[in-house]
Protein backbone atom coordinates (compact mmCIF):
# COMPACT_ATOMS: atom_id res chain seq x y z
CA UNK A 1 0.00 0.00 0.00
CA UNK A 2 1.54 3.20 -0.70
CA UNK A 3 0.13 6.30 1.08
CA UNK A 4 0.73 10.26 0.65
CA UNK A 5 2.44 12.61 3.34
CA UNK A 6 0.60 15.20 4.79
CA UNK A 7 1.11 18.90 2.58
CA UNK A 8 3.65 20.37 4.69
CA UNK A 9 5.76 17.61 4.25
CA UNK A 10 5.45 16.52 0.53
CA UNK A 11 8.40 18.53 -0.05
CA UNK A 12 10.49 16.47 1.57
CA UNK A 13 8.79 12.47 1.94
CA UNK A 14 7.20 11.60 -1.71
CA UNK A 15 4.79 8.72 0.23
CA UNK A 16 4.40 5.98 2.50
CA UNK A 17 4.88 2.04 1.26
CA UNK A 18 3.37 -0.41 3.81
CA UNK A 19 4.17 -4.33 2.27
CA UNK A 20 4.32 -7.25 3.61
CA UNK A 21 5.64 -10.98 2.44
CA UNK A 22 5.62 -14.05 4.32
CA UNK A 23 7.05 -17.38 3.35
CA UNK A 24 8.21 -20.95 5.07
CA UNK A 25 11.22 -20.59 2.47
CA UNK A 26 14.18 -17.64 1.91
CA UNK A 27 12.82 -15.10 -0.01
CA UNK A 28 15.04 -13.17 -2.26
CA UNK A 29 14.40 -9.23 -2.19
CA UNK A 30 15.74 -7.48 -5.53
CA UNK A 31 15.93 -4.07 -4.63
CA UNK A 32 17.07 -1.06 -7.55
CA UNK A 33 17.18 2.48 -8.15
CA UNK A 34 14.38 4.93 -8.44
CA UNK A 35 16.23 8.14 -7.65
CA UNK A 36 14.59 8.27 -4.47
CA UNK A 37 15.98 7.48 -0.81
CA UNK A 38 14.45 5.92 2.20
CA UNK A 39 14.08 4.76 6.00
CA UNK A 40 12.77 1.48 6.62
CA UNK A 41 10.94 -0.03 9.66
CA UNK A 42 10.76 -3.77 9.69
CA UNK A 43 8.23 -4.75 12.72
CA UNK A 44 8.23 -8.52 12.22
CA UNK A 45 10.72 -11.01 11.27
CA UNK A 46 13.90 -9.11 10.49
CA UNK A 47 15.20 -8.61 6.93
CA UNK A 48 18.32 -10.51 6.26
CA UNK A 49 21.57 -8.36 4.81
CA UNK A 50 23.38 -11.77 3.66
CA UNK A 51 24.86 -14.89 4.57
CA UNK A 52 27.94 -15.48 5.88
CA UNK A 53 30.12 -18.67 6.39
CA UNK A 54 27.97 -21.44 6.72
CA UNK A 55 24.61 -19.64 6.45
CA UNK A 56 24.75 -17.74 9.01
CA UNK A 57 22.51 -14.86 8.86
CA UNK A 58 23.59 -11.32 9.20
CA UNK A 59 20.33 -9.35 9.83
CA UNK A 60 19.66 -5.88 8.96
CA UNK A 61 19.06 -3.42 11.94
CA UNK A 62 14.88 -2.92 12.83
CA UNK A 63 15.23 0.49 11.26
CA UNK A 64 17.64 1.89 8.80
CA UNK A 65 18.06 4.40 5.80
CA UNK A 66 19.05 3.81 2.93
CA UNK A 67 21.25 6.30 0.71
CA UNK A 68 21.00 6.75 -3.61
CA UNK A 69 22.14 2.98 -5.10
CA UNK A 70 24.74 2.67 -7.74
CA UNK A 71 23.53 -0.81 -8.35
CA UNK A 72 21.05 -3.06 -7.43
CA UNK A 73 21.07 -4.44 -4.29
CA UNK A 74 19.65 -7.91 -2.64
CA UNK A 75 17.91 -8.39 0.91
CA UNK A 76 16.23 -11.73 1.81
CA UNK A 77 13.62 -12.78 4.63
CA UNK A 78 11.66 -15.89 5.80
CA UNK A 79 8.75 -16.02 8.15
CA UNK A 80 6.44 -13.30 8.48
CA UNK A 81 7.74 -9.83 6.99
CA UNK A 82 6.14 -6.48 7.74
CA UNK A 83 7.73 -3.12 6.79
CA UNK A 84 7.00 0.68 6.83
CA UNK A 85 8.98 2.61 4.43
CA UNK A 86 9.36 6.70 4.20
CA UNK A 87 10.23 7.11 0.63
CA UNK A 88 11.97 10.96 0.20
CA UNK A 89 12.64 13.06 -2.74
CA UNK A 90 15.45 12.45 -4.26
CA UNK A 91 16.74 15.39 -2.35
CA UNK A 92 14.78 14.55 0.79
CA UNK A 93 17.08 13.09 3.35
CA UNK A 94 19.89 14.73 2.98
CA UNK A 95 18.25 18.26 3.52
CA UNK A 96 16.54 16.09 6.73
CA UNK A 97 19.83 15.29 7.98
CA UNK A 98 22.31 18.24 6.81
CA UNK A 99 24.60 15.28 5.51
CA UNK A 100 25.50 15.60 2.19
CA UNK A 101 23.85 12.71 -0.39
CA UNK A 102 27.43 11.80 -1.13
CA UNK A 103 28.22 10.18 2.24
CA UNK A 104 24.40 8.52 2.21
CA UNK A 105 25.44 6.69 -0.93
CA UNK A 106 25.27 2.71 -1.03
CA UNK A 107 25.00 3.22 2.76
CA UNK A 108 22.48 1.63 4.97
CA UNK A 109 22.83 3.19 8.09
CA UNK A 110 20.74 2.27 11.48
CA UNK A 111 18.16 4.91 12.67
CA UNK A 112 19.98 4.87 16.36
CA UNK A 113 23.15 6.34 14.73
CA UNK A 114 21.47 8.74 13.39
CA UNK A 115 18.71 10.02 15.49
CA UNK A 116 20.20 8.46 19.09
CA UNK A 117 17.70 7.56 21.60
CA UNK A 118 14.53 9.84 19.45
CA UNK A 119 15.12 7.26 17.09
CA UNK A 120 14.77 4.42 19.04
CA UNK A 121 11.92 5.74 20.55
CA UNK A 122 10.26 6.01 17.32
CA UNK A 123 10.42 2.37 16.17
CA UNK A 124 9.12 1.48 19.52
CA UNK A 125 5.57 3.66 19.07
CA UNK A 126 5.29 2.43 15.60
CA UNK A 127 5.91 -1.56 16.31
CA UNK A 128 2.86 -0.87 19.07
CA UNK A 129 0.53 0.66 16.90
CA UNK A 130 -1.35 -1.30 14.83
CA UNK A 131 -3.14 1.12 12.10
CA UNK A 132 -1.42 2.51 9.35
CA UNK A 133 -3.03 5.97 9.79
CA UNK A 134 -1.99 5.45 13.79
CA UNK A 135 1.74 4.30 12.09
CA UNK A 136 2.07 7.78 9.57
CA UNK A 137 0.73 10.15 12.60
CA UNK A 138 4.03 9.20 14.71
CA UNK A 139 6.43 9.46 11.85
CA UNK A 140 4.90 12.70 10.68
CA UNK A 141 5.05 14.21 14.20
CA UNK A 142 9.09 12.61 14.36
CA UNK A 143 10.05 14.14 11.23
CA UNK A 144 8.02 17.78 11.64
CA UNK A 145 10.25 18.21 15.06
CA UNK A 146 13.23 16.87 13.10
CA UNK A 147 12.42 19.60 10.49
CA UNK A 148 12.00 22.32 12.99
CA UNK A 149 15.24 21.91 14.67
CA UNK A 150 16.97 22.74 11.45
CA UNK A 151 16.83 25.83 8.95
CA UNK A 152 16.23 23.57 5.61
CA UNK A 153 17.16 25.26 2.57
CA UNK A 154 15.37 26.26 -0.90
CA UNK A 155 17.04 24.84 -3.99
CA UNK A 156 15.00 26.09 -6.53
CA UNK A 157 18.00 24.63 -8.87
CA UNK A 158 17.70 21.08 -7.37
CA UNK A 159 14.23 21.35 -7.50
CA UNK A 160 13.47 23.02 -11.44
CA UNK A 161 16.02 20.40 -12.40
CA UNK A 162 14.33 17.11 -10.99
CA UNK A 163 11.23 18.57 -12.38
CA UNK A 164 12.80 19.12 -15.98
CA UNK A 165 14.46 15.79 -16.01
CA UNK A 166 11.25 14.44 -14.86
CA UNK A 167 8.69 16.53 -17.30
CA UNK A 168 11.15 14.96 -20.18
CA UNK A 169 11.11 11.14 -19.31
CA UNK A 170 14.85 11.79 -18.73
CA UNK A 171 15.42 11.93 -22.46
CA UNK A 172 17.83 14.98 -22.32
CA UNK A 173 21.94 15.38 -22.40
CA UNK A 174 23.14 17.26 -19.55
CA UNK A 175 23.48 20.28 -22.08
CA UNK A 176 20.10 20.78 -22.69
CA UNK A 177 19.40 20.70 -19.01
CA UNK A 178 22.37 23.22 -18.51
CA UNK A 179 20.64 25.89 -21.14
CA UNK A 180 17.49 25.10 -18.94
CA UNK A 181 18.90 26.22 -15.97
CA UNK A 182 21.56 28.87 -17.29
CA UNK A 183 24.25 27.15 -14.96
CA UNK A 184 27.21 25.13 -16.28
CA UNK A 185 27.58 21.38 -16.98
CA UNK A 186 30.16 21.62 -14.00
CA UNK A 187 28.35 23.26 -11.43
CA UNK A 188 24.96 21.13 -12.28
CA UNK A 189 27.00 18.03 -11.19
CA UNK A 190 28.80 19.39 -7.93
CA UNK A 191 25.36 20.46 -7.22
CA UNK A 192 23.32 16.68 -8.06
CA UNK A 193 25.91 14.99 -5.98
CA UNK A 194 25.73 17.24 -2.97
CA UNK A 195 22.04 16.83 -2.39
CA UNK A 196 20.73 13.90 -4.63
CA UNK A 197 23.89 11.61 -4.44
CA UNK A 198 24.30 11.18 -8.60
CA UNK A 199 24.63 13.09 -11.40
CA UNK A 200 22.08 14.65 -13.57
CA UNK A 201 22.66 11.71 -16.34
CA UNK A 202 22.29 9.25 -13.83
CA UNK A 203 19.15 10.64 -12.21
CA UNK A 204 17.97 10.96 -16.13
CA UNK A 205 18.80 7.08 -16.50
CA UNK A 206 16.88 6.19 -13.59
CA UNK A 207 13.92 8.23 -14.41
CA UNK A 208 14.04 7.12 -18.13
CA UNK A 209 13.78 3.39 -16.89
CA UNK A 210 10.81 3.68 -14.65
CA UNK A 211 9.39 5.29 -17.77
CA UNK A 212 9.64 1.71 -19.21
CA UNK A 213 8.54 -0.17 -16.25
CA UNK A 214 5.54 2.11 -15.81
CA UNK A 215 4.92 1.26 -19.40
CA UNK A 216 5.73 -2.40 -19.55
CA UNK A 217 3.07 -3.37 -16.03
CA UNK A 218 0.58 -2.38 -18.22
CA UNK A 219 1.38 -4.32 -21.68
CA UNK A 220 1.89 -7.70 -22.92
CA UNK A 221 5.56 -8.14 -22.82
CA UNK A 222 5.68 -10.94 -25.88
CA UNK A 223 4.08 -8.26 -28.13
CA UNK A 224 5.42 -4.77 -26.60
CA UNK A 225 8.61 -4.70 -25.56
CA UNK A 226 10.35 -3.49 -28.44
CA UNK A 227 7.75 -0.35 -29.24
CA UNK A 228 7.66 0.59 -26.11
CA UNK A 229 11.43 0.43 -25.39
CA UNK A 230 11.73 2.66 -28.32
CA UNK A 231 9.20 4.90 -26.67
CA UNK A 232 10.81 5.13 -23.98
CA UNK A 233 14.38 6.04 -25.56
CA UNK A 234 15.97 2.96 -26.18
CA UNK A 235 17.42 2.87 -29.47
CA UNK A 236 16.70 -0.91 -30.23
CA UNK A 237 15.77 -4.44 -28.18
CA UNK A 238 19.27 -5.22 -27.79
CA UNK A 239 20.03 -1.55 -25.99
CA UNK A 240 16.98 -1.91 -23.70
CA UNK A 241 17.75 -5.25 -22.48
CA UNK A 242 21.33 -4.08 -21.96
CA UNK A 243 20.68 -1.39 -19.91
CA UNK A 244 17.62 -2.94 -18.28
CA UNK A 245 19.53 -5.60 -16.48
CA UNK A 246 22.59 -3.17 -16.06
CA UNK A 247 20.08 -1.32 -13.68
CA UNK A 248 17.78 -4.10 -12.19
CA UNK A 249 20.23 -7.37 -12.64
CA UNK A 250 17.16 -8.60 -14.42
CA UNK A 251 16.05 -9.23 -18.25
CA UNK A 252 12.87 -7.39 -19.03
CA UNK A 253 11.35 -10.84 -19.37
CA UNK A 254 12.24 -12.34 -15.82
CA UNK A 255 11.16 -9.08 -14.28
CA UNK A 256 7.74 -9.00 -16.06
CA UNK A 257 7.58 -13.16 -14.68
CA UNK A 258 7.40 -11.28 -10.73
CA UNK A 259 3.77 -11.62 -10.51
CA UNK A 260 3.24 -9.76 -7.34
CA UNK A 261 6.08 -7.32 -6.45
CA UNK A 262 6.20 -5.38 -3.39
CA UNK A 263 6.85 -2.20 -5.37
CA UNK A 264 8.03 -1.42 -8.99
CA UNK A 265 11.56 -1.05 -7.94
CA UNK A 266 11.40 -3.59 -4.69
CA UNK A 267 10.78 -7.27 -6.08
CA UNK A 268 10.20 -10.84 -3.78
CA UNK A 269 10.85 -13.94 -5.53
CA UNK A 270 12.04 -17.24 -4.91
CA UNK A 271 15.37 -18.11 -5.66
CA UNK A 272 15.75 -19.87 -8.91
CA UNK A 273 11.81 -19.14 -9.95
CA UNK A 274 10.81 -18.48 -13.36
CA UNK A 275 14.46 -18.55 -14.60
CA UNK A 276 15.56 -16.04 -12.29
CA UNK A 277 19.36 -16.95 -11.28
CA UNK A 278 19.95 -17.25 -6.99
Amino acid sequence: MQVLPSLDLSATIKHYLFLTTQSEEVKKLRLFSDGNTGMVFSFKTPLISHFAGSGIRVELPDSFIYGQLDSFQDLYCQGETSLMIVVFHPHGLSQILGIPSQELKNQRIKAEDLFGSKGTALYEKLSDSTAITSKITLAEDFFRKLIASRQLPDQPLILASLNFITQNKGLLPVSKLAAFTGYHERTLERTFITNIGISPKRFSTIVKLHVFLKQLRDQPIQETLTLLGHEAGYYDQPHLIREFKKHTGLTPGQYSSIADPLAINFLSYQPGQHGLLT
